[in-house]
């Protein structure tokens, strides 16, 4: 089979960075107050700094298949443009429709020739579906080269407009009405922006190529129900109810189109499960995680990071902090973006050399999968 590398790699962030005083500007408030929940989760998190598609008059500047578009663009030079490109693989958790499929939406941006494309669905794991498309494809030769983009637009869906139908409906019932934390929780967690890689078949002529050794991905939701969903909701039960079965009022007042998780399924599983599949990987893979320069663990919150930690040393796992390499303080947690971005960074970094081994984790609580990668620069 083809060997396949990454030879571009390229990251769009919209609009100058958000602070944590002003992530209320942008979002709005709900019930006209300021949120209770907040505070905590901007503590837990870690996040200083994020991205919205968003101007400061909660207009949106860009929507998902634009930030994609823009990533893409940011990989073309005199000698690879959207002309090349013969496989373009797009990932993201919420795209702007339904239908058409995400992918078909960026090759409208992005001009260029017929070419084929691929929408995986999901949330964080989607940008390593897309991944691995490209790079199954590029081995079994389907092609030479493939476009992989991980893109999110999640500011809009945070907006206050969004859960005011619900807010009036809560204030008609309770003399001091808050909205549910599973909700409110979010708005505090999500950012905007895109990544992009080039796979070829041969490594790139000039500067650091990274050589994909495997991507695995697991998912536990024959053990675990939803966590994290959004166009539903959950019956008594933990069953998802979709919006295709709701009265168009019981939708507006119940904010069923907004994100939703489940915290305490969250902080239940998510750890836990994330050393779990990188155990059954290894073993799969005949893999010493002492092989591994850094890891590029994809995180929704720094409060996670020492926990999985914690599980990976229970597994015999063990990978010392010094290893990890994260920008979710600077970026925010941009879901199936965040690895393509932590990977432009590491290789704008100067920390790598030749023979280091990366290796990607990525968590997904939606229903909890998990997806990793190893790569090896040359």
């Amino acid at each position: 089979m083809k060997e396949v590398f990454i030879t571009r790699v390229a990251k769009y962030l919209p609009n100058n960075p958000v602070s944590i005083d002003e992530m209320e500007t942008y979002l709005g408030f709900i019930n006209g107050k300021p949120s209770r929940a907040k505070k905590i989760v901007l503590r837990n998190n870690g996040i200083k700094t994020r991205y919205y598609a968003l101007s400061k008059e909660g207009n949106i500047t860009h929507n998902n298949a634009q930030l994609a578009a823009e990533a893409v663009r940011s990989l073309f030079d005199s000698s690879f443009n959207q002309d090349d490109i013969e496989l373009l693989a797009c990932g993201t958790s919420y795209p702007d429709q339904i239908m058409p499929s995400h992918a078909i939406m960026v090759h409208g941006y992005l001009g260029g020739r017929p070419m084929e494309t691929f929408s995986p669905m999901g949330n964080c794991c989607s940008g390593m579906h897309a991944l691995k498309i490209g790079f199954m494809s590029i081995q079994a030769e389907n092609t030479s080269n493939a476009v992989i983009v991980g893109s999110e637009l999640c500011s809009p869906m945070l907006q206050a407009k969004n859960y005011e139908e619900e807010a009036k409906k809560i204030g008609e019932m309770e003399e001091n009405p808050i909205l549910a934390f599973e909700k409110d929780f979010l708005r505090w967690m999500l950012s905007d922006g895109s990544g992009a890689f080039l796979l070829e078949d041969k490594p790139a002529e000039k500067g650091l190529s990274l050589k994909i050794e495997w991507i695995d991905s697991i998912s536990f939701a024959n053990e675990v129900e939803t966590c994290m969903y959004a166009a539903s909701d959950k019956d008594e039960n933990g069953n998802l109810i979709s919006f295709k079965q709701m009265d168009p009022k019981v939708i507006a007042e119940n904010s069923v189109m907004a994100m939703k998780q489940d915290v305490k399924l969250l902080d239940q599983h998510i750890s836990l499960l994330a050393a779990k599949a990188l155990k059954g990987i290894c073993k799969k893979r005949n893999f010493d995680v002492k092989e591994i320069k850094y890891v590029l663990p994809h995180l929704s919150s720094e409060f996670f990071r020492f926990k999985i930690a914690e599980e990976l040393i229970k597994y015999n796992l063990e990978i010392p902090q010094e290893k990890w390499f994260t920008n979710l303080t600077s970026v925010g947690n941009i879901g199936a973006a965040s690895v393509f971005v932590m990977v432009e960074e590491i290789l704008s970094s100067g920390k790598l050399n030749i023979g280091d081994k990366l290796l990607l984790a990525v968590p997904e609580s939606a229903r909890f999968s998990y997806s990793y990668a190893l790569l090896t620069v040359c």
